[in-house]
Parts: C-alpha cells; sequence; structure tokens
C-alpha cells in the first residue's frame, strides 16, 4: 500500500503538489478568521450554559431544509449588511453555521472585526446531523 502511494507520488507529483497547495490555501484561508471552532457537544454546551446565539450563513433556501433550534438565518452574502441585527447580541456568544464548516472564516472575521465573540461549528450542519442533534424545518 505504501509503495503504491510513494510510486503514485512521484508518477503525478503535479497532482500531488497542486493538491498540497489546495490543502494549504483552505487551511490558510480558514484560519484567518481568527474564531475558535467548536464540536457540535461544545456548541450544545455553550448553546445551553451561555445562552449563546447560533447564526445560520447558508443561504435561505438550505436553512428551511433544516436548522438548529433558534437559530437565525443570516446568509454569509449579507453578513456585512446584517450587522446591526446582531448588535443586541454582541456580548453573547455567537456560533456561526455553515454547511461544512469551511466557509464560515470570512463571515467569523467579519464579525470579529466588530467586536461579537464569534465562533465556527465544526464540520457545519452536516457534522450536526452526523452527531444525530436536532434539525428544525421552517
Amino acid at each position: 500500500m505504501m509503495n503504491q502511494l510513494i510510486e503514485f507520488a512521484t508518477t503525478h507529483w503535479s497532482l500531488v503538489a497542486v493538491f498540497a497547495i489546495t490543502a494549504l490555501a483552505v487551511l490558510w484561508y480558514e484560519s484567518k478568521g481568527n474564531a475558535a471552532t467548536l464540536s457540535p457537544a461544545a456548541a450544545t454546551t455553550l448553546i445551553n450554559n451561555e445562552d449563546a446565539v447560533v447564526v445560520d450563513i447558508r443561504p435561505a433556501a438550505e436553512f428551511k431544509t433544516g436548522h438548529i433550534t433558534n437559530s437565525m438565518n443570516i446568509p454569509a452574502s449579507t453578513i456585512k449588511d446584517q450587522l446591526g441585527a446582531l448588535e443586541k447580541h454582541k456580548n453573547t456568544p455567537i456560533i456561526l453555521v455553515c454547511k461544512s464548516g469551511l466557509t464560515a472564516g470570512a463571515s467569523a472575521s467579519e464579525l470579529k472585526k466588530s467586536g461579537f465573540n464569534v465562533f465556527k461549528l465544526q464540520g457545519g450542519i452536516t457534522e450536526w446531523q452526523a452527531a444525530s442533534l436536532p434539525l428544525v424545518k421552517s
């Protein structure tokens, strides 16, 4: 198995290089949000113990297919314009939720710049569902 992997990597070095660069770019992009990542269990604890506000940044159509109870839907494309809607939650933890946990970084960065206490849900709504946690539909 390892010999096949090494053979593939040496034969297709350009594909391996592109994959490595892409992986590093995704990691860099996500890290610049500077928001801590929470597992679904940690997010549940924060919601229950500190009344954290859940903000689902998926488009409205995706939000309607299933979302975390009491979450607000503010699509990532409008987050800058909707900061006023979150102003009353400035002293409360905010948990950003996207589909797979990969796109919340930019929104988290925007909220952090505006002084919010922001966290990202690890794995997004996909991991929430995988943990058999409830979703509501509207």
